[in-house]
């Protein structure tokens, strides 16, 4: 497949759709209904089939044979030896039967294995991006009982659905160790439950890593994982993470990571990318890796929303050039460096859990799917809170339609997205930042759908180098589900 030689053609983008072949054409079996061309050096084409989890890179030769199958004008001269439609058989991008699309079947009330506590909106720091004006919204602080009727609710699922455990985690408007005492108590409870019923219990926290050295060392012992949010050298952090009264932060949350470290406790990292700083993202990502010992690292560009709503956008192509450089880096070092949106080992409908049940309580107790819409006084809440408490251990009211509105918010229910070659790992992208940016209207992008895109990209043609460097294929099955970032 050496392009040199070939003339070039001009390629759009966009799904090559299957039409019926002419009478008089040579028959065959049509392509597979969403297969990509898609330009990368000017000579070359990726081809991908995201469905099919399979690409390579093809000339421009390669792309005329694709379009003869499509327009039902292929002959053996366009192809001979038959090579390209050999290559397309193997990856199942033709004659590969009929494509499955991820399902999100969803009925009837939610039983969970999951709850997410979001304990408080108070916080003891008060980053200039935070999404959630942390610490400047109404106090609210969870109580035990909440708490406990969150965890008695998924444990009686896990029952009744004969599973081997449940999970909870810790999340919210504000920084969960600031109600440390239901925080303790509420881990104590869950792993008292899962002992007493024999089963497995997993508990992570979401912290901006601003406590005692104690509680560091409490934590360790008590959970299973954390994520950490740090932007890197110390100077870049706390320009942005400034303490509640203005001082630095750094230095706290390096030396609880430390301990982390000491104690062998997983931990992963929550970086975030303001405008300011894009040119040193890269150095503070190599300052992360030589002095921490994070699982991976999260890179998300700064969310325009709360105290970063007038903010300079993020979403850019400096972000995207900042990131591979920062990824590279993070490679050459045996380490992993990843981006929300991007995430080619998953095929999903959804980009998180809100269109499938997610349970998060509130500090007041009552339900919602989403972290970010983390009390009933958000913009959004009426979007997102679906379940009150009953009155009864363990159980909640459930307002079905709100809920049926949110199992609904899935990729193949986005307009926007059809032709998108990143929709199914993508999922559509985060429907609360959707909400903030263009309403109750239609999704109409974003200036992370450009990141997404490019990214994704970049990610399968590292499937495809890692695997060879002539293509890319893995059986449908393979890590098929749904990521959840929160």
């Amino acid at each position: 497949m050496n392009p040199v030689g070939l003339d070039l053609v001009q390629i759009n983008p966009l799904p090559l759709p299957v039409r019926k072949a002419s009478p008089k054409s040579r028959p065959i079996s049509p392509l597979t209904s969403e297969l990509f061309v898609l330009p990368t050096d000017g000579k070359r084409f990726l081809i991908y089939a995201p469905l099919r989890r399979s690409a390579f890179l093809g000339n421009a030769r390669v792309v005329r044979v694709i379009r003869s199958l499509q327009e039902g004008t292929y002959t053996p001269e366009l192809d001979p030896g038959g090579a390209v439609a050999g290559l397309l058989e193997r990856l199942q991008m033709l004659n590969g039967g009929p494509e499955s699309a991820p399902q999100n079947d969803y009925t009837g009330d939610p039983e969970p294995l999951s709850v997410t506590l979001l304990l408080t909106t108070a916080c003891n720091l008060r980053c200039t991006y935070c999404y959630a004006s942390a610490g400047d919204t109404p106090l609210e602080f969870m109580t035990m009982d909440q708490a406990r009727n969150g965890i008695d609710f998924v444990l009686g699922n896990a029952k009744r659905k004969g599973a081997s455990g449940f999970s909870v985690s810790y999340h919210g408007g504000g920084e969960p160790t600031a109600n440390w005492k239901v925080l303790t108590e509420s881990v104590e409870y869950a792993h008292r439950l899962a002992s007493a019923n024999s089963m497995g219990v997993d508990i992570t926290l979401t912290t901006n890593g601003v406590f005692s050295e104690d509680k560091a060392e409490w934590l360790a012992r008590r959970l299973n994982g954390a994520s950490v949010s740090f932007d890197g050298m110390p100077e870049m952090h706390d320009t942005h993470r400034p303490m509640a009264d203005g001082s630095a932060s750094a230095a706290v949350v390096e030396r609880n990571m430390r301990i982390f470290d000491r104690a062998g406790f997983r931990y992963g990292m929550r970086m975030t990318a303001t405008a300011d700083q894009m040119s040193r993202l890269a150095d503070s990502v190599e300052y992360v890796l030589k002095n921490f010992r994070p699982t991976s690292i999260l890179i998300e560009p700064l969310y325009q929303m709360g105290r970063g709503t007038n903010q300079d956008n993020a979403e850019s192509v400096e972000f995207i050039e900042a990131y591979r450089e920062a990824k590279r880096r993070a490679v050459e070092m045996g380490r992993v460096v990843e981006f929300s949106g991007a995430r080619v080992g998953i095929i999903t409908k959804h980009f998180c859990g809100i269109a499938q049940d997610n349970f998060c309580i509130s500090p007041k107790g009552n339900v919602t799917a989403c972290y970010e819409s983390f009390s009933e006084n958000t913009t959004w809440a009426h979007k997102f809170f679906y379940g009150k408490p009953t009155g009864r251990p363990g159980e909640y009211f459930f307002d079905m339609d709100v809920l049926k509105g949110l199992r609904e918010q899935t990729v193949d229910n986005r307009p926007f997205c059809d032709g998108c070659f990143a929709k199914w790992t993508c999922g559509g992208d985060c429907y609360h930042k959707s909400l903030a940016a263009h309403g109750d209207g239609e999704f109409q992008g974003a200036g992370r759908c450009n990141v997404i895109r490019e990214l994704t990209k970049d990610m399968v043609l590292e499937k495809i180098a890692a695997s060879g460097g002539l293509f890319w294929h893995e059986p449908i099955g393979s890590n098929h589900g749904c990521q959840h970032h929160h």
